[in-house]
């Protein structure tokens, strides 16, 4: 057995002398990374509170429902695989089905010039402000299934409902939705501005076309 390390093995015990030793130098370098830790902590948290996103919210003002509904036209979106053919002319009609749900028409046109429509509904969650709702375009059977619903959030709404920043607190989905085709250039830009403070990506955010037939 000569030669094989065995568990019953141990290691020579060093002598009191060494260990006191070896116990002052642990307690030195103990010392010095403390002082260091102690003296760039405060400043570590200010720089991370600086870059850490505010949190995802609705806003916390009522949304009135029946001034939502109608046609809202798609100025901008963070690129999704749903919308992934949608070349142009993207729109979301809204039409009433209960005091708190939502008939949901999507309609856009591809690059071959077709239309494509998407049906679905939308519900409300927080019947306090009624602007987190979830929305699903699976049929009405498959309803019951954990994933058939997907949050949309309203972010950001003008007090006439002529823009409306929508989200989704995974920041994976962004839109930039208004009354007409075209939104004024510093109105997107403030809307890209409070997206951003959100953490959404906006550099990668890309604007709709809406062409004439």
């Amino acid at each position: 057995m000569s030669g094989r390390f065995t568990p019953m093995q141990a290691s020579p015990r060093p002598s009191s002398a060494s260990a006191s030793a070896g116990f002052a130098r642990a307690l030195a370098v103990a010392a010095i990374v403390g002082l260091a830790t102690t003296g760039a902590g405060p400043a570590a948290a200010q720089a991370k509170a600086a870059n850490t996103p505010q949190p995802v919210a609705a806003i916390d003002t009522r949304v009135d429902l029946d001034r939502y509904l109608g046609v809202w036209y798609e100025i901008s979106r963070l690129p999704n695989r749903f919308q992934a053919n949608c070349a142009s002319n993207v729109t979301a009609t809204y039409a009433p089905l209960s005091p708190t749900a939502i008939r949901v028409t999507n309609r856009c046109r591809r690059a071959d010039g077709g239309e494509e429509v998407a049906d679905g509904a939308a519900r409300v969650q927080d019947t306090a402000t009624n602007a987190k709702l979830e929305v699903r375009f699976l049929p009405l059977a498959l309803s019951w299934l954990p994933f058939a619903w997907a949050d949309y959030w309203i972010l950001d709404l003008a007090p006439d409902y002529s823009h409306v920043l929508v989200g989704t607190p995974s920041r994976g989905f962004l839109w930039v939705l208004a009354r007409a085709p075209q939104l004024d250039e510093p109105v997107h830009r403030r809307l890209m501005e409070r997206a951003a403070a959100k953490g959404f990506d906006t550099a990668r955010v890309v604007r709709t076309k809406h062409v004439t037939p």
